[in-house]
C-alpha cells in the first residue's frame, strides 16, 4: 500500500484520524506493507517549511524505529496536533518536539530531539518530496495498492470511510 500525503494536508488529517489505525490493522495483519511518501507542496502554496520540517521530523522518527515513524505520523494528525492548512504551525520545531512528546519513544529522545533541531533529516525530505513530484499523484491523501489507485466506491476521491477503505482494499486484492 503506497500512501501520498503532505503534513499539513486537513484532509490527510481527517483520513488518518478515521482510517488510519484500520490501515495499521492491515499493515500488523500482513494484508498489505506500507511505503509512506511524503509532500511538501503546501509549503509551496501557502509560503511555509511545515510540510517540510514535519517530513524530517519524520524522517529522525524513522530512525528511531518504524513503529516510532507510524505513531508520530498518527500523533501529527490527530485532532489534538493537527493545525489549520494555512498556518504554518509545523514550521517550529519546539512544537514538533511537544507533539513527539505524545510518542514514548520519542518523548525526551533527546537524539531525536537534535535531530529536528538541527534539521538532520532535511534533505531526506526534499528526496521524498521529489519523489512525490515525480510520482504524478495530483494530491492528498492518494493511496495506491499494487500501483492501482484506492477510490471510494464510483468516484476517483480516496476512500475516508472505514468501510470505502475496506471495499476498495477488497475490490484491489481481487482484480
Amino acid at each position: 500500500l503506497e500512501l501520498y500525503e503532505d503534513s499539513r494536508c486537513p484532509v490527510c488529517a481527517t483520513f488518518e484520524q478515521t482510517v488510519g489505525e484500520t490501515v495499521q490493522n492491515g499493515v500488523d495483519s500482513g494484508t498489505f506493507k506500507i511505503k509512506y511518501v511524503g509532500a511538501t507542496f503546501i509549503d509551496n502554496s501557502d509560503n511555509g517549511t511545515g510540510s517540510k520540517n514535519a517530513l524530517s521530523a519524520l524522517g529522525a522518527a524513522l530512525n528511531v524505529s518504524p513503529e516510532a515513524f507510524l505513531q508520530y505520523k498518527t500523533a501529527l494528525y490527530s485532532a489534538k496536533f493537527h493545525p489549520e492548512e494555512t498556518s504554518d504551525t509545523f514550521a517550529k520545531d519546539s512544537y514538533l518536539i511537544e507533539v513527539a512528546d505524545s510518542v514514548s519513544a520519542l518523548k525526551g529522545n533527546k537524539a531525536f530531539q537534535k535531530d529536528v533541531t538541527d534539521g538532520t533529516y532535511d534533505a531526506w525530505a526534499m528526496k521524498m518530496s521529489a519523489a512525490f513530484d515525480k510520482s504524478g499523484v495530483k494530491g492528498t491523501p492518494t493511496l495506491k495498492l499494487d500501483g492501482k489507485q484506492l477510490t471510494a466506491e464510483g468516484t476517483e476521491n480516496p476512500p475516508m470511510t472505514v468501510a470505502e477503505f475496506n471495499a476498495a482494499v477488497t475490490k484491489a486484492l481481487k482484480g
